[in-house]
């Protein structure tokens, strides 16, 4: 069944773009991410415009990260003070993100900027998260004691002045490192597409030592209203944002972002980390492989900064 996109002036089948959004909206609730770094390079494969991309899979995030963040609501694994500190950052640093999207663009330099971006940052991540969780899994298996978090294991970050107690994640840490994840979290959610929660997660146990089940949800509320507000300037000012496409992602999303939360209960911390390391280098491979295959038609016909 054919669906005509209105900002993307293309046809597509309606219920691929129900699967794709089930699909991320499954593992929204499982891992704790957007799924945006999934969606958009989907849309992509999809010959979905990269600029549009971009802005409409920040909207279908919003949707998946909502219907998740209620289950985890539920289960009061939300830390709502640490999440609040995040969000400032956020839409700081979405704000700036916003400006260099906008000038890309303007450049035309922004399809290739996205694809780069997404093979380095994806493929760091997802590896140095792969063999971590590895380690874990291990130690898990040979009956060694958890190493993640141990009591008074600090580092240089809970060094640092301005410190503020996040109750819920029984922490006592500067609000600097915790406003700058943020930041960068905003950042990439304009520039990307992503919630960003493939970064905030790990950097949340890793860096601060936040519990493993309090990540997941808190991370989710943040990233609601970051990909929200990222969503809202992108419309108003690139004109990026499809509603026809977001809508019936968002449908999808909502839809697994609840199978996906209950699923994610049913596994210990590392093995989700290391789902979620292996599925964050299989995209980073996808898109990396594009970049080198020759394209069917070297020359193509296109608006300038679609």
């Amino acid at each position: 069944m054919g669906i005509y996109l209105p900002i993307a002036e293309m046809s597509v089948n309606l219920f691929v773009l129900l699967a794709m959004g089930a699909a991320v909206g499954f593992l929204s609730g499982m891992f704790g991410v957007g799924g945006g770094f999934l969606i958009t390079p989907l849309l992509i494969f999809y010959n979905i415009p990269p600029a549009i991309a971009v802005a409409t899979g920040a909207n279908q995030v919003v949707a998946s990260s909502f219907s998740g963040a209620l289950s985890h609501m539920k289960k009061r694994t939300i830390d709502f003070k640490l999440g609040t500190v995040l969000l400032a950052g956020g839409v700081l640093g979405s704000t700036i993100g916003i400006y260099v999207f906008t000038l890309l663009r303007a450049v035309g330099q922004l399809d290739l900027f996205i694809s780069l971006l997404y093979v380095v940052l994806l493929g760091v991540v997802g590896g140095l998260m792969l063999v971590e969780s590895v380690r874990a899994l291990r130690r898990a298996r040979d009956g060694a004691a958890p190493t993640l978090k141990k009591s008074g294991q600090h580092n240089w970050i809970h060094r640092l002045p301005l410190k503020m107690r996040f109750r819920a994640s029984k922490l006592f840490v500067s609000v600097i490192p915790v406003i700058g994840i943020g930041a960068g979290i905003g950042f990439l959610s304009a520039i990307m597409g992503v919630g960003g929660g493939f970064i905030m997660v790990p950097a949340l146990i890793y860096l601060l030592k936040v519990p493993t089940n309090v990540v997941v949800g808190t991370s989710l509320f943040q990233i609601i209203f970051v990909s929200a507000f990222t969503t809202i300037v992108h419309a108003s000012t690139n004109y990026t944002v499809d509603v026809v496409l977001a809508f019936m992602l968002m449908i999808g999303g909502v839809a697994g972002a609840q199978y996906g939360a209950k699923a994610g209960q049913r596994l210990r911390g590392e093995q989700l980390r290391a789902l979620l390391a292996l599925l964050v280098l299989a995209v980073a491979l996808r898109l990396g492989f594009d970049l080198f295959v020759r394209p069917n038609s070297i020359y193509s016909l296109a608006t300038p900064g679609y």
